[in-house]
């Protein structure tokens, strides 16, 4: 990996180097536009409106509206005066419980590596935050921009996670929150018994992007002048399976289906252990021997009994 940032991860009279690593990339596949004719590939050109002349893109700069409407142009040198571009620091605000920071903050992760010989200070500084359960704030400027991030321990790395800011997480505002529908006793068990048939521990890789996988079957199926996805006879019915009008009815057909495949395990186990079973009841007949023996052994004393008589 190539790093994109070098700095100082500062918090009180503490500096541990690090190197920046973007911890994500992008799995789609690479496309570009065309005429769909003939497949004559579409450019973009900067050209200035109205007109048919092109703008190189080293005279193009930003324009801003004030609060008054007012247009003010801003050019690289002038977006390049910002103060807080001159910062080389990630600077550690404050250390918060992890369950604080709500998960619809989370931006984009980075990876930290610690930049110096000795790594003593950055393992020193990941082990206290696991072992505490505690998150790092902290702000820093990447690409021009002044970004809050979260500081946390994944797989022994820091990684710096960036924060959207307050004012960019829109507030849920929708007319069903004022209403309180009634939920019976019977539906919210029912569906917390369904939760708990699908409760697991999670695992990423048990999943995969279906898009891209079927994506790539569609470009392999084209290019070989193939059909990418024959269609199937058997028709799905899961239609007429859905149409349950009642909620509560159909989580007990979700509980009583997840229910059915737990169990057919256990059936399997028992249809194996049939043959044995069978062949034990066919041996029982056995011990009705010792009832032969005790009806010779009344007989013999009925005998004996008569002889005393006589």
């Amino acid at each position: 990996m190539r790093s994109i940032w070098k700095g100082d991860l500062s918090f009180g009279l503490v500096n541990v180097p690090v190197k920046v690593y973007s911890a994500t990339e992008s799995h789609d596949r690479k496309s570009y536009q065309v005429d769909s004719k003939d497949g004559t590939r579409i450019r973009y050109r900067r050209v200035r409106e109205g007109t048919d002349s092109e703008v190189d893109y080293s005279d193009i700069a930003n324009a801003y509206e004030t609060d008054s409407g007012e247009t003010v142009i801003l050019t690289k040198e002038d977006l390049g005066m910002l103060p807080v571009q001159k910062s080389p620091e990630i600077s550690i605000l404050e250390f918060v419980p992890t369950d604080q920071v709500d998960p619809i903050y989370f931006d984009k992760p980075y990876y930290l590596e610690p930049a110096s010989k000795s790594p003593k200070a950055y393992a020193l500084l990941a082990q206290a935050l696991q072992k505490t359960d505690r998150l790092a704030i902290a702000n820093f400027t990447l690409r021009n921009r002044t970004r809050l991030a979260a500081l946390r321990v994944v797989d022994g790395v820091m990684t710096l996670q960036t924060l959207l800011w307050p004012d960019e997480v829109r507030a849920a505002d929708f007319d069903f929150l004022g209403d309180e529908p009634e939920i019976r006793p019977q539906e919210l068990e029912m569906a917390a018994s369904l939760i708990e048939t699908m409760a697991k521990d999670f695992d990423p890789t048990e999943f995969e992007d279906t898009y891209q996988v079927e994506l790539s079957k569609l470009v392999e199926a084209k290019s070989e002048g193939a059909e990418a996805f024959p269609e199937s006879e058997e028709e799905s019915s899961a239609d007429e399976d859905s149409e349950v009008a009642d909620l509560l009815a159909a989580l007990r057909a979700s509980v009583k289906d997840k229910g059915a495949s737990e169990s057919s395990s256990s059936d399997e186990d028992e249809k194996k252990s049939a043959p044995a079973k069978k062949a034990a009841a066919k041996k029982a007949p056995a011990k009705k021997a010792p009832t032969k023996k005790a009806a010779a052994k009344k007989t013999a004393a009925k005998k004996t009994a008569a002889k005393k008589s006589a």
